[in-house]
C-alpha cells in the first residue's frame, strides 16, 4: 500500500493560524487523536475563510462541501501543544478547488512536523442540493491575486 503524499506548492502561503491543543483532543494512547486532526483542519479552514468574510455557507456567494480528505500523520502532538496551520490553494477547477494544510508544533525550539492534509472542497448549492461554478471573486482570493 503506497503512504499518502501531499506535496505543498513553492507559492506563498494563503492563510496561517495556530490552534492550541485541548484535553478533549488527546486520545487514550496519550496523543492527539486522529479525529481532532480532522477537527482541526475544519478549524483553520473555517478561520481561512472568515478572513475574507465568508463562510462555508456563504463563499461569494455559493456553498462549500468537503468531497473528500487525505491525512498524512508525520508526528505526535500533545496536550499544551500549539499546533500551526499553513494553508495553501490549488487545483482549482470551474467548480471545486483543493485546500492543503501543514500542521506543525515548535517544541524546545524545534519545528516537529504533526502533519499534511488536503480538502477536496466543491461548490455547492445548498437550496438546490447541487454542484454549481466556482465564482471568479472566490477563486481570485483564494489564488491571492
Amino acid at each position: 500500500m503506497s503512504r499518502i503524499k501531499v506535496k505543498f506548492p513553492n507559492e506563498k502561503s494563503l492563510f496561517e493560524t495556530s490552534i492550541p491543543i485541548r484535553i478533549g483532543d488527546v486520545n487514550y494512547g496519550g496523543h492527539v487523536g486522529n479525529d481532532s486532526i480532522l477537527s482541526i483542519v475544519h478549524e483553520s479552514r473555517v478561520q481561512m475563510l472568515k478572513k475574507f468574510d465568508y463562510s462555508e455557507m456563504d463563499a461569494a456567494g455559493v456553498g462549500l462541501i468537503m468531497a473528500d480528505v487525505a491525512i498524512a500523520y508525520k508526528g505526535e502532538s500533545f496536550y499544551g501543544d500549539v499546533l500551526n496551520v499553513t494553508m495553501y490553494a490549488e487545483e482549482f477547477t470551474s467548480v471545486s478547488f483543493d485546500l492543503l494544510y501543514d500542521i506543525s508544533t515548535t517544541r524546545n525550539g524545534e519545528t516537529i512536523s504533526i502533519a499534511h492534509a488536503k480538502t477536496g472542497m466543491v461548490c455547492f448549492d445548498y437550496d438546490n442540493r447541487k454542484v454549481t461554478a466556482m465564482p471568479e471573486q472566490l477563486k481570485s482570493v483564494l489564488k491571492g491575486v
